[in-house]
């Protein structure tokens, strides 16, 4: 896979990474394929950006917290990209990273908003600088006028630079807030995790929210994410709970209007060195609250770990795992694959 172009991601046409770097935040981290990915890139040494944004520990790569931002032909090539694609924005590194200027994040956002005919996957694991950056009053105007100068400069030579150049506001024209194209999505591997970010995510204006439960190391019930006040949420239809959730069936006390819920689940197990199995009633359970809900399912894959057919223990619902490798473990949930993608807010 060269990055930046086509890509084996199962929910994605192609990757696209205008910042390369990030830290470990989260037991998701620990294996993560990026940091192996952008370690054989800066030894490559042909895309030098990506010097020094890794470093060896106890034989394996792992991030140092440096961040940096691609070089215009790699910032602006989805503009080169005239055939529809989803692409994943930022597959080697977190666009909403804590150490990333807001200057750089507008200049993404701009190639995305010049971008009309792609839809823009953004996965973090930063989802509080992600909703406050959504949220900011002046994040649509810095955007116009990132788009403004992108336009000048990609297309000098065309009628469309002409017209950003004499300021008769071309990228005005085409932003509407939030990008109907812009799916913003965040990493949730246990239900931790999920009652941290989701809400920060409930809280951000996108035209698709997602979660990407993978690695996914535990249960999550999406339809009870814990919240302040002594609540639940259920994420999945907007509907916020009686706490707490043990004590029988919840009283419902408020519907939110569809724009407050997920639209979309990946969920999927751990490839490469080092890898963890994943429990299938770990999976079994995210697809049934999607299927309940309505809410669009992707079952990426068992990673390294196949469960066997028959549990090992049925009354304990405990279950065996062979190491197989990712290809031969496959993407089947009980024999039939998921691929369901959602359909963008109107």
């Amino acid at each position: 896979m060269s990055v930046g172009d086509k890509t084996n991601i199962e929910w994605a046409d192609a990757t696209w990474n205008p910042i390369v770097g990030c830290s470990v935040v989260s037991p998701g981290c620990t294996n993560c394929y990026a940091m192996r990915q952008a370690r054989r890139i800066e030894a490559m040494g042909g895309a030098t950006h990506y010097a020094g944004t890794t470093k060896v520990v106890n034989g394996k790569p792992v991030w140092t917290g440096k961040l940096a931002l691609a070089p215009e032909a790699v910032l602006t090539k989805p503009l080169r990209w005239r055939r529809p694609r989803r692409i994943f924005v930022n597959s080697m590194g977190d666009l909403f990273h804590e150490d990333t200027p807001d200057a750089w994040i507008d200049r993404v956002f701009a190639v995305m908003a010049l971008a009309p005919q792609h839809q823009f996957q953004v996965l973090t694991k930063r989802s509080k600088r992600m909703r406050d950056y959504c949220n900011n009053p002046e994040t649509p105007r810095r955007i116009t006028e990132a788009a403004e100068e992108v336009a000048a400069r990609v297309y000098k030579h065309h009628w469309l630079g002409a017209l950003a150049n004499a300021g008769i506001g071309f990228a005005k024209q085409l932003i509407l807030w939030p990008l109907p194209n812009v799916w913003l999505g965040v990493s949730a591997e246990d239900q931790w995790r999920a009652d941290e970010v989701v809400p920060d995510l409930l809280a951000t204006p996108a035209a698709v929210r997602f979660v990407s439960a993978e690695p996914l190391l535990g249960p999550v019930d999406f339809t009870h994410i814990k919240h302040a006040m002594g609540l639940t949420r259920d994420a999945l239809r907007g509907v916020w709970h009686a706490f707490p959730i043990d004590a029988g069936p919840p009283a419902t006390i408020n519907t939110n209007p569809p724009r407050h819920s997920l639209d979309w689940i990946i969920a999927g197990g751990e490839s490469g060195p080092g890898a963890r199995p994943t429990h299938p009633n770990w999976v079994r359970s995210i697809r049934d609250q999607c299927a309940a809900a309505g809410v669009a399912f992707f079952f990426k894959q068992w990673g390294e770990f196949a469960p066997l057919t028959e549990p090992a223990y049925p009354e304990h619902g405990v279950h065996s795992f062979v190491h197989v490798g990712k290809k031969r473990a496959g993407r089947r949930l009980d024999g039939v694959e998921h691929n369901v993608f959602p359909e963008p807010r109107a």
